[in-house]
């Protein structure tokens, strides 16, 4: 039961931040709503995008989790300073390029099949929100090293007030409000950045002033170099990094895939994929809990005790993700309402598709619970790189190819490309969860046999 409290009593406030993070994103597609539906595809389009190369970018340097929560279980504070410190080097090295890459999207997506109105406007979005992308990454960093401290309670009131920034911001720019101009889906995603940049700053003055973080100094001596710990960060780092991008482009392709469907095909997608993700939060809340809670038990030797820790993460990720997945399959129509205006003749295709739609994601709910918080607890353990290759395996050699077969040969459309992600996600649930009972026990059993 203490395991059980512990877990939850961390997994809750990281939970929060994980929601109202992701709202960024929900609150930016219901906005886009109010432009019309084609500003909502091409927008939630650019929002998939930019989501998709914050998550894969904020999985690398989320590294500094695990290497920070043995290092504090140990108690080496010398080595928690070293590894935050390389981890805002990573964030920074990773943050420029990405946001390049942001400003120039529209040409990939025409590349990618996407019409040439839906690349225009989402260019538009994605060069305005690519301002927060270097703020992000620090602030996944940040976030790493305070929560690995298990001091996440800040973490969430930071982000809930970045959110609310955001949506103000959003209000102000998309419509013009108090003096300022106005900008339309420009402004979503100017206000986006804004809200990144608020947090770090927000979270930058918390850990200075409060004395838990005294003792490690993260920012003193910024610009040494630690070549060794830079390359654990990295060697952790990646296969963490390429298995978001795994499941991330899953997610993503699909999407691109969905928009060779047409406009009324990609706006239902949008609506479904958002309503996803944002219970997804959760599940990824709990995931980031229990890879500080067994990467702590790491640290302490205490392998049974992270055993203990994992199998607890995966059991409340589960149980969360089944309420929502009943939730999800009983009232579509209302949750489509939150997007769209049901009522309005020209948004009927849009809804009848959504909701189809919805009643596929009911069904991957329970699976992608697990399957996150499984990896949380690999994670833990600093097992990365196996995760990765079974994510390869599992997102695109079975769901992308299973949803593709299904969609275009079988013609289900968007409905079988959904049912594609939910057999790729099952797969890596079963697997990742097998491994970390497997390398768990054999843990736990060279601790008896050195005892």
């Amino acid at each position: 039961m203490s395991e059980l409290e512990s877990c939850f009593r961390l997994a809750l406030p990281l939970a929060a931040a994980q929601l109202a993070q992701s709202a960024t994103g929900f609150v930016d597609t219901v906005m886009m709503g109010m432009l019309g539906s084609e500003v909502i595809a091409a927008g939630g389009l650019g929002a998939t995008v930019f989501i998709c190369l914050l998550l894969i970018s904020t999985a690398i340097v989320s590294a500094v989790s695990p290497l920070v929560a043995e290092a504090f279980g140990s108690g080496r504070n010398a080595t928690v300073q070293s590894v935050v410190r390389q981890g805002l080097w990573l964030a920074l090295l990773l943050g420029i390029p990405v946001t390049l890459l942001l400003w120039n999207m529209a040409p990939i997506l025409r590349v990618l099949g996407q019409e040439e109105s839906v690349a225009v406007l989402a260019q538009v979005y994605l060069r305005a929100i690519a301002w927060g992308i270097v703020p992000g990454l620090l602030v996944g960093v940040l976030r790493s090293f305070v929560s690995a401290l298990s001091q996440t309670r800040p973490v969430m009131v930071i982000v809930i007030l970045g959110t609310a920034l955001n949506v103000v911001g959003n209000y102000i720019l998309m419509f013009g409000k108090f003096g300022f101009p106005k900008l339309g889906l420009a402004g979503i995603g100017y206000a986006s950045a804004a809200s990144f940049w608020g947090m770090l700053v927000a979270l930058v003055i918390f850990i200075l002033t409060n004395p838990v973080f005294q003792p490690y100094r993260i920012f003193h001596r910024l610009g040494q170099w630690e070549p060794a710990i830079f390359g654990s960060l990295v060697k952790i780092g990646i296969p963490i990094g390429v298995l978001a991008m795994v499941e991330a482009g899953l997610f993503t392709i699909t999407t691109f895939l969905v928009g060779q469907l047409g406009t009324v095909a990609l706006a239902a997608h949008q609506v479904a994929i958002q309503t996803a993700a944002i219970t997804f939060t959760v599940p990824m809340g709990i995931s980031l809990a229990t890879t500080v809670q067994v990467g702590q038990r790491l640290g302490q030797r205490d392998f049974r005790g992270a055993r203990i820790s994992g199998f607890v993460g995966i059991g409340l990720s589960m149980a969360f993700m089944l309420v929502m997945a009943i939730t999800i399959w009983t009232i579509p129509t209302t949750i489509v309402d939150l997007y769209l205006d049901i009522y309005e003749v020209s948004n009927t295709p849009v809804v009848m598709q959504a909701e189809g739609l919805l009643a596929v994601a009911a069904m991957f709910q329970l699976v992608d619970g697990i399957q996150v918080a499984a990896t949380g607890a690999l994670r833990g353990l600093q097992d990365t790189r196996v995760p990765m290759l079974v994510g390869i395996l599992c997102y695109w050699g079975i769901g992308l190819s299973s949803g593709y077969w299904l969609g275009f040969h079988q013609h289900m459309g968007s409905v079988g490309l959904w049912w594609g992600l939910a057999i790729g996600l099952a797969g890596a649930a079963l697997f990742l969860t097998w491994r970390f009972w497997r390398i768990s026990r054999h843990h736990e059993r060279q601790a008896i046999a050195q005892s």
